[in-house]
């Protein structure tokens, strides 16, 4: 196996090294905000689960392993995690909680969506794992092993997420397409 090109920084944010924690922190946020935000659809939300990940991070560096996974592949994990977290809190809420929108500033807003809307908008409406495939393999650019190893699933496993993800996208927004 490679070594794992975050080890130095990781150890020296587990002896308290601030400063590395700053180096690590400008290596990660944009792929952390990039994953969050594809998965909850909310830039506020994204931003607190990327400083969560951090504030984990800061705790738990000095216990990390290399033998046990790629530090990228924890960190992501951590994040997925704390989106999945925020989903199901999102799923607790009851309809008095949402806020109410006229239908003609629903209808207007629908029209002059652009096409990453749509996208947007469709990956949010897929299955949780299928669109955690998507998002680590297509938008956060990792590998087949390296998304797997994330997703805790073998490759081939990982491969029909994929596949599935991609119909469930392709029907969404063919029917989008359709309604329009």
């Amino acid at each position: 196996m490679a070594p794992d090109p975050d080890e130095e920084l990781v150890r020296r944010i587990g002896g308290g090294d601030e400063a590395a924690m700053r180096a690590l922190v400008a290596r990660k946020l944009p792929r952390l905000l990039a994953l969050a935000r594809r998965m909850l659809g909310d830039a506020a939300e994204a931003e607190d689960v990327a400083q969560e990940t951090f504030v984990r991070i800061w705790r738990h560096a000095a216990g990390w392993r290399t033998e046990r996974a790629r530090f990228d592949t924890w960190v992501h994990r951590v994040a997925l995690n704390l989106c999945y977290d925020r989903l199901r809190r999102r799923r607790e809420w009851t309809s008095e909680d949402l806020p109410e929108i006229a239908d003609g500033d629903h209808a207007e807003a629908q029209r002059h969506e652009d096409d990453s809307l749509r996208v947007e908008r469709a990956l949010k409406a897929i299955a949780p794992r299928q669109r955690e495939a998507i998002v680590l393999t297509y938008y956060q650019t990792m590998s087949n092993a390296e998304a797997a190893a994330v997703m805790d699933v073998s490759i081939e496993a990982l491969e029909s997420l994929l596949a599935r993800g991609r119909r469930s996208l392709q029907t969404l927004l063919m029917g989008d397409e359709n309604d329009g």
